[in-house]
Parts: structure tokens; C-alpha cells; sequence
């Protein structure tokens, strides 16, 4: 087996590019400071660039700024690093959708992946099929032209989404190549992301050893003895909650949901859930701690996703014991072939089913949840970013933009 040393990495000069970081409010950006805060206690010097509401070493960028590449370039020729990585969320850079000629599809930093001479790394954080990818249209109310005026949006996205579906996945494979490689968090993405290198989203509780379930409970105010299936996330149609509020929940088991809304949240969607089996938290974003603690609440995630690339939340859960059940997704298959947890149509009978199936066959799942949690140790991530970043680093020629000395 091969061990890397920690005084291999104190060498290495990383910038960490992510628009969304702490303490703003997104998945994002909560995966970019676990995964910091891992590259330097293994010795790395990271450097970060954000926005300006996150607390990175360097700030300039934002969906709306079109001279996001020119900042990233300025702040590249300081650092002088040795690899550049960008957390790549398109919107969180600015996604263009062309709704003419989707060779002009684009995103405020690709004009930096053509003139960053660095190797550059890139965490892909949204991929799609066809079918997902039309999902993601959802109706925005429009306040000046009412109805009308959502309905023409509608058509807009529709028309946009179906003439750059191709031009949008073609952003993410024009990444990777000649100094340049790609970190995806499953065999899906991987699939359609040919060339990246699959490393799973970091997971391990904030709070360990793990908090008496019991306690955990009282402080939620939650019920002790009912079996906890639990739903937690920024609330957006995609999510699909509006399941739960259909599903007649089975003797026995409660959900239990707390909503957030991220930084860059548009969306304004109804958050009562008419439901006895229901129990909505309205805590908002919680701290690291505060959703470890909830974790510990619980027996169980429920995910019925409409779409989703990746899922943080359920990374987390399994980091934390807790076998899902989800959506029948491509992302999920993979997940669900390990018997990490159970995928069935979207439906509210299904999901309800699914409770049941789950708790006669809890340890068959839980078993297989705790064997695979090892593997998403920060730690452990953060030694294979740092071979992969040692993999493109051509130490033979200079790594920075303009003159250099070292």
C-alpha cells in the first residue's frame, strides 16, 4: 500500500477557487472549506478566492461580475501557486445560456481556463442527463407581468435549455486535458465527464464520538421512539418535497425536515407540509455541529430528488450511519447497487413503502453504510487530491503567468 508522508505536501502551493464559501450559506461552499481545511492539516498552503460575503485569503468574484477571469489572473501572478483548483458550479461563476447560437454559451471564468498557464484542477459539481437537464426549468413568478409574464419566461428557459444542452456539457470536458484534470464525486458524473478522476465528496461528523440518540432528540424536541426519516436542504423544486407532504407516513416512523435557503436562492416555495407524520424544524441553516447533532437524531435520509448531479446531504448521512432512500436517479444507482439505501419511483406510495421495506431490512443496510464511511474521511480525500495535483504539476517548466522566478 502506498502512504503518503505529511512532509511530502508542505511543499505544495494551492489556489482554491469557489465563488460560494463560509459563512455564506451552500453546499458549495461548505464542501470547499472542509476540503481546505483537510489540504492544510496535511501541510498544504491554500490560498482562497470568493466572494466578498465569504471569508477566503482573496475576494472579486461573483455570478454578475463579467471580469471574473481578469481578477483570477491578477491574483494567480501574486500567489504564484503550484496547481490551481476552481470548485466549478457554473451559476456561482455566471452561466450564459445562448438562446440563439449555443456556441456562444459561457460561463465569467472560461477566458481564465484558456489563459491560466498553471495546471488548473476542477471539481465538477453539476452534470446532466437530457431529462435532468430539462428539469431544471421551473416556474419563476413573475411580479410585473403576473401570469403571462411566467409563462413567457417558461417558454424562454424551455427553448434555451433544450438548444444548449450539448454547448453546457461541452463547458465541462473542455477542462480537462493538457494541464488540466477533473475530480468528480461518482461513476455518473464520471461517465459524463470522460477523463476526470472520481474521488467521493468528503463526510465525516462534526461531532464525534458520536451524541446519545436520546439527548440528540431532546434538544430538537423530537419524539424518542419513532423510527426518524430525515429530509434536509435548501428547499427548491428540484428537491421534490412536495412528496412528503403527499405520503401517508406509516405507523411507527415520523419525517422530519429543516429548509435553508442558500446564498443565491431565487426560489420562494411553500414550506407547510399539511402532514401528521411531518415535523418541520424551520431552523434554517444550521452550523456543522447543529446538523451533526441532527444526524444523530435520525435512522434514516429521505431524498426525493427531482434532479441532482450530487448530494452532500447524502454523503453526510453516510458519514454519519444513515442509510436513504431516494429517487430513482443516475447518481443514486451507483449508491444503491453498494445497498447503501433503497431508490424507487418518485411517487408518495413508493416512498412510504420504502419506509417499511427499509426498517425489516435496517441491518443489511446499516452494515453496508458504516463499512463505506471510512472511505469518505477528510483525510483520506485529501491525499488523493494531493497525488492528483502532484500528477499534473510539470516541475521542468515555470507554472506562472508572466515573468517568474523561483
Amino acid at each position: 500500500m502506498f502512504i503518503i508522508e505529511i512532509s511530502e505536501c508542505t511543499d505544495l502551493k494551492v489556489l482554491m477557487i469557489s465563488t460560494e464559501y463560509p459563512p455564506m450559506h451552500g453546499g458549495v461552499g461548505r464542501y470547499c472549506k472542509k476540503l481546505v481545511d483537510s489540504l492544510r492539516s496535511e501541510g498544504m498552503q491554500v490560498f482562497v478566492v470568493c466572494n466578498e460575503a465569504g471569508n477566503g485569503d482573496y475576494s472579486g468574484i461573483s455570478p454578475n461580475n463579467q471580469n471574473n477571469s481578469k481578477v483570477l489572473l491578477e491574483i494567480v501572478n501574486e500567489v504564484e501557486p503550484d496547481v490551481v483548483h476552481v470548485q466549478y458550479e457554473h451559476g456561482l461563476y455566471g452561466i450564459h445560456l445562448d438562446p440563439i447560437n449555443p456556441r456562444k454559451t459561457r460561463t465569467n471564468i472560461e477566458s481564465f481556463y484558456k489563459e491560466c498557464t498553471v495546471p488548473i484542477v476542477t471539481t465538477f459539481h453539476s452534470a446532466y442527463t437530457f431529462t435532468q437537464w430539462m428539469r431544471l426549468v421551473v416556474p419563476l413568478n413573475n411580479r410585473i407581468f403576473g401570469r403571462l409574464g411566467t409563462f413567457l419566461r417558461m417558454g424562454y428557459d424551455y427553448w434555451t435549455h433544450l438548444l444548449n444542452y450539448n454547448s453546457f456539457n461541452s463547458l465541462n470536458k473542455q477542462k480537462i486535458g493538457s494541464n488540466k484534470a477533473g475530480i468528480v464525486f461518482s461513476k455518473y458524473l464520471a461517465n459524463i465527464i470522460p477523463g476526470s478522476t472520481l474521488i467521493y465528496h468528503g463526510a465525516q461528523p462534526s461531532i464525534s464520538p458520536p451524541m446519545d440518540r436520546k439527548e440528540a432528540r431532546k434538544m430538537f424536541l423530537l419524539p424518542e421512539k419513532a423510527n426518524i426519516a430525515l429530509a434536509v436542504g435548501f428547499m427548491t423544486a428540484t428537491k421534490g418535497w412536495d412528496i412528503i407532504g403527499k405520503m401517508k407516513i406509516p405507523e411507527g416512523w415520523k419525517v422530519v425536515i429543516n429548509t435553508s435557503q442558500n446564498h443565491y436562492g431565487r426560489e420562494k416555495l411553500k414550506g407547510k407540509f399539511e402532514n401528521e407524520g411531518v415535523i418541520n424544524l424551520n431552523r434554517g441553516f444550521l452550523s456543522d455541529e447543529d446538523l451533526s447533532l441532527l444526524f444523530y437524531c435520525a435512522d434514516a435520509l429521505i431524498l426525493p430528488y427531482k434532479v441532482t448531479s450530487g448530494s452532500g446531504v447524502m454523503y453526510d448521512g453516510l458519514a454519519h450511519g444513515l442509510p436513504f432512500i431516494s429517487s430513482k436517479l443516475e447518481f443514486f444507482k451507483e449508491f444503491s447497487d453498494m445497498k447503501l439505501g433503497i431508490m424507487v419511483n418518485r411517487n408518495p406510495v413508493e416512498f412510504s413503502n420504502s419506509l417499511l421495506k427499509l426498517k425489516k431490512n435496517y441491518k443489511q443496510y446499516k452494515d453496508a453504510v458504516v463499512e463505506l464511511r471510512k472511505h469518505l474521511l477528510w483525510r483520506e480525500v485529501a491525499k488523493k487530491h494531493f497525488l492528483l495535483y502532484n500528477s499534473i504539476i510539470d516541475y521542468a517548466s515555470s507554472p506562472l503567468i508572466g515573468k517568474i522566478s523561483r
